[in-house]
């Protein structure tokens, strides 16, 4: 008990000498993940100005896309309904059997405090629906 008391005494004692703690960085906690960053490859729209990467910052709203403003209002509505646009079509989902071209797009990054790796096509119904869905982040293409 009294190796107990004196190992306490001294561990303070030390603690003391060594000064004060430094201050903890706390204002990267309460502002939250940081902004959502995302990168759009895309390819095969039809569209040769939209064939290419684009940079996309919200929170504030940065980048190259050509329609960044619309694009993060796009996502913060659909966060607002508790949606996850890059979830991919679920397995056992019925699509019909439309085809609405070649166009592809992979967008990474992160969105939420969360990684974003998606790819999207527009190669049956679902994926179509789910393309339009982001619209404007992920132009149709042939405009």
């Amino acid at each position: 008990m009294l190796r107990l008391a004196a190992f306490a005494v001294t561990s303070a004692l030390a603690a003391a000498a060594a000064g004060p703690l430094p201050p903890l960085p706390l204002g990267r906690l309460l502002a939250g993940p940081g902004p959502d960053r995302l990168t759009i490859e895309m390819a095969d729209t039809g569209n040769r100005q939209l064939d290419r990467e684009f940079r996309i910052e919200c929170d504030p709203v940065g980048g190259d896309h050509p329609w960044r403003e619309q694009a993060c209002a796009k996502l913060d509505q659909l966060a607002e309904e508790g949606k996850d646009p890059f979830a991919p079509v679920a397995k056992r989902q019925v699509c019909s059997l439309q085809y609405g071209g070649p166009a592809t797009a992979r967008i990474s990054g992160t969105w939420h405090g969360h990684t974003v790796d998606a790819t999207f096509r527009r190669t049956n119904g679902c994926e179509i629906a789910r393309w339009n869905e982001l619209e404007p982040l992920l132009p149709t293409g042939r405009s």
